[in-house]
C-alpha cells in the first residue's frame, strides 16, 4: 500500500469516527431509565433581551427514538443563557438545552432540529423558517441503563400516567396513586431567594416569602443555589415529605392576581421573554421534590389573568408560555397541568389549551381544570368524554364544614365514567375562602376536615385532596410561610395514606355506593364480594348485606391511626347470604369498618399439619 492509498484509508476512518467521538452536545445527568438526561449545545451568542428573541424567534426540538422499539418523543428545548444561570444569574450566553426522561433502557438515537424565523417557536410547521446552523441536524446515541433509585424517589416508580381510569398509575411499578398535599400558599414561588425584580417592582412586594420557619428543615447535602440560597423552600418541602404528604401546588403566573409576584418573565409587563436564571432556580426546587416523591401541581393561571395572554385565546403569547413550561419541566415524572384556577375561559378556548398540551407535551401528562363551585356543571359538562383532551378535574367546594366534598367528588367520578372516559377527580380546594383548613391553634381536632373532606373524597372514589388555607386566619393562602401551622392535621392525612398502603386496599378497583347501609352519613366504598370499607361519622352499629362467604373484619381509627398494622377488634364472619350482618363501632366517634373476604386456606380449614407425620415402617 503506497502513502497515497494509506492517507485515503486514514481519512475515511477519521470521517467515519467523527460522529461517534466528537459530540456537539454536553451530556449531563445519569444515563438511566426515568432519570433526567440533559443535552446542552453551543449555539448563537445572544441575550434575554436580544432583538432576535431567543425564546420566540428560535426553535429547538429534539427527536429521541428508541432503536430497539422505534418509540419516539419530540421534546422541545430552550435557551439557557450561559448554561449555569441559576448560579450566575446570567442573562446572556450561547447555551441551548433539552431535558429527556427515557422510559426504556437501551439505545436512544437523538436528532436535533434548530431553526430560526419570525415567531417560529409557536409554529407547528416542522419546515417553518430556516436552519439556524450550529447543531441543526446533529445526531448521536444515548445508551440508557436501569435506574438504581428506591422509593419514594419517583425514578424508582416511573412516570405517573393517565390510563383512562379514576386513578393515575406509575409506568414502572404499575402502582396507582393517592395524594394528600397543600393547595396553599398559591404564591409559593414568590420567594425572596429567586432572581428577578419581582421583589421590588411595586406589585404587592409585601407578600414576598422567605420560608424562614423551614430553614431548620433543610439538611446538609440538600440542594442550594448561589452558595446558600433556597434552604427555606427546600426545607419546607422536606417538612411536607417528613409528615407523609406527597403533593403541593403552585401558580406559575399570577400577574394581575391576588399576589402578583410569580411569573416566568423577565419583568411584570413582559410576555415573550423569560427569566432564564429564575426558571433554573425553580427547577432546582422541583427536582428535589421529584426525588422525595412529591407530586407537582402546576397551576398555569388564575381567574384574574386567564384572559391576559392573547385575550384568552391560544395565540403566540400563550403558546410560548406553555412551550417554555413544557420544555423546562415536562421531564418531571409526576405532575399535572392545571389549565386555570377558578377558570373563566370559554369551552372552545379550554379545548384548544388541552389540545396544545396533548400535542406538545412529549410525555402526555395529566391535564385538569378548576373552576368556581357554582360553575362546575356549566364548565365541566361540555368537556366530558371525547369532547376534550381533559383527563381529570381539580374541584373546589364552598362550605366551611366541607360538607359537600363527598357528593361533589362522587358526582364527577360517576359522570366521567358514564361519558366513557373516567376522570381522576381530586378536591384541591375543599372548604370555603374564609376558613377552609384552619391552623391547629384555631381547631386542633379538625373533625370536619377529616370526616367530610379527607375521608369524604377518598371514599367517593377521588384520588385525594390538596388543602386550601382561608383568608381569615394566620398563614393564609397568600401569607403562609410555615406549614407547621397545620401540623396536627397532616398527621391525620398521613394516617389515611398509610392505611391504604399498609392494609393493601385495592382502591383502583373499588366504587362508591352509600346505599350499602341504611345510614345517611355513612360512606361506602367497596369491591363487590371482596372488600368493603364503611366510614361511620358517629360510630354506632352498621347493618349490611354481604354475599355468602367467610370474611374477616375490624376497625381503623382515622383520628389516631390505630389499626394501621392490625385492625382494632378483629373478628371472623361467616355469611350465608340470606341475613343482614350487624357490627358495632368501638365508640361514638368516627371509625372506618374494614370487611374483606377471607382467603381460602386448605391447611387451616382441613387442620392438616404442615409437617408430614411419620408412620412406623411395616416389615413385609
Amino acid at each position: 500500500m503506497n502513502y497515497s492509498q494509506y492517507a485515503k484509508r486514514i481519512a475515511v476512518i477519521v470521517v467515519f469516527l467523527i460522529p461517534v467521538y466528537v459530540q456537539a452536545a454536553e451530556v449531563t445527568g445519569e444515563l438511566k431509565k426515568w432519570h433526567k438526561v440533559t443535552l446542552t449545545f453551543d449555539g448563537p451568542e445572544t441575550t434575554e433581551a436580544a432583538m432576535a428573541n431567543p425564546f420566540l424567534d428560535y426553535r429547538m426540538n429534539v427527536t429521541f427514538t428508541h432503536k430497539q422499539t422505534g418509540k419516539a418523543y419530540l421534546v422541545p428545548g430552550y435557551y439557557a443563557a450561559d448554561g449555569n444561570a441559576s448560579e450566575t444569574s446570567a442573562e446572556a450566553g450561547n447555551k441551548w438545552r433539552v431535558h429527556f426522561a427515557p422510559d426504556k433502557t437501551g439505545h436512544w438515537q437523538y436528532t436535533v432540529s434548530f431553526r430560526k424565523g419570525d415567531k417560529i417557536a409557536v409554529s407547528d410547521e416542522p419546515s417553518a423558517g430556516q436552519s439556524a446552523g450550529y447543531f441543526d441536524q446533529y445526531s448521536n446515541v444515548l445508551r440508557i441503563s436501569h435506574s438504581d433509585k428506591k422509593a419514594p424517589d419517583f425514578r424508582a416508580k416511573g412516570r405517573l400516567d393517565y390510563v383512562r381510569k379514576h386513578y393515575l398509575q406509575f409506568a414502572e411499578t404499575k402502582e396507582f396513586f393517592l395524594k394528600q398535599g397543600t393547595d396553599s400558599p398559591e404564591n409559593l414561588l414568590a420567594y425572596a431567594d429567586f432572581d428577578g425584580d419581582f421583589k421590588s417592582d411595586g406589585h404587592k412586594d409585601d407578600l414576598i416569602k422567605t420560608w424562614e420557619a423551614h430553614i431548620k428543615d433543610w439538611h446538609p447535602g440538600d440542594p442550594v443555589f448561589q452558595d446558600s440560597k433556597g434552604r427555606g423552600l427546600i426545607g419546607a418541602i422536606n417538612y411536607l415529605h417528613a409528615k407523609g404528604l406527597n403533593a403541593f401546588s403552585f401558580l406559575t403566573m399570577n400577574i394581575e392576581g391576588d399576589d402578583r409576584n410569580v411569573f416566568p418573565y423577565t419583568s411584570y409587563d413582559e410576555r415573550t421573554r423569560f427569566d432564564v436564571s429564575r426558571l433554573g432556580q425553580w427547577e432546582i426546587i422541583f427536582e428535589h421534590a421529584d426525588h422525595l416523591g412529591m407530586f407537582l401541581h402546576f397551576k398555569t393561571q388564575e381567574t384574574e389573568n386567564d384572559h391576559l395572554l392573547d385575550g384568552g385565546e391560544l395565540g403566540s403569547e400563550r403558546k410560548l408560555y406553555y412551550r417554555e413550561l413544557i420544555a423546562r419541566f415536562s421531564h418531571h415524572l409526576a405532575l399535572n397541568w392545571n389549565l386555570g384556577e377558578e377558570n373563566t375561559n370559554t369551552t372552545a378556548q379550554v379545548r384548544q389549551f388541552c389540545e396544545y398540551f396533548k400535542n406538545n407535551d412529549p410525555y402526555q401528562h395529566h391535564i385538569v381544570l378548576h373552576t368556581y363551585p357554582n360553575e362546575k356543571d356549566k364548565v365541566h359538562t361540555p368537556l366530558l368524554g371525547n369532547k376534550s383532551e381533559l383527563t381529570g378535574l381539580s374541584l373546589q367546594t364552598s362550605q366551611p364544614d366541607f360538607q359537600n366534598v363527598h357528593n361533589q367528588v362522587k358526582i364527577w367520578v360517576q359522570k366521567s365514567a358514564k361519558a366513557g372516559k373516567p376522570w381522576p377527580v381530586a378536591c384541591d380546594e375543599p372548604g370555603d375562602a374564609t376558613h377552609s383548613l384552619v391552623p391547629d391553634k384555631d381547631n386542633p381536632a379538625h373533625d370536619n376536615a377529616r370526616m367530610n373532606a379527607l375521608w369524604g373524597a377518598l371514599m367517593a372514589g377521588g384520588w385525594g385532596c390538596e388543602w386550601y388555607f382561608g383568608y381569615e386566619h394566620d398563614h393564609s393562602d397568600l401569607t403562609c410561610q410555615d406549614w407547621r401551622s397545620r401540623d396536627k392535621f397532616w398527621d391525620q392525612c398521613r394516617y389515611a395514606m398509610e392505611f391504604f398502603k399498609k392494609q393493601k386496599i385495592p382502591f383502583w378497583r373499588m366504587r362508591c355506593d352509600d346505599n350499602l347501609t341504611d345510614k345517611d352519613n355513612d360512606y361506602c366504598f367497596f369491591e363487590e364480594g371482596n372488600i368493603y370499607l364503611i366510614y361511620q361519622k358517629q360510630g354506632g352499629s352498621v347493618e349490611l348485606s354481604l354475599p355468602a362467604g367467610r370474611y374477616e373484619s375490624g376497625w381503623f381509627n382515622p383520628r389516631t391511626g390505630d389499626g394501621l398494622e392490625t385492625l382494632v377488634a378483629p373478628i371472623n364472619l361467616t355469611i350465608d347470604g340470606n341475613t343482614k350482618t350487624t357490627l358495632a363501632a368501638p365508640d361514638k366517634n368516627d371509625w372506618l369498618l374494614v370487611i374483606r373476604r377471607k382467603k381460602f386456606n386448605s391447611i387451616e380449614i382441613c387442620n392438616i399439619p404442615l409437617k408430614a407425620k411419620k408412620f412406623p415402617r411395616i416389615k413385609p
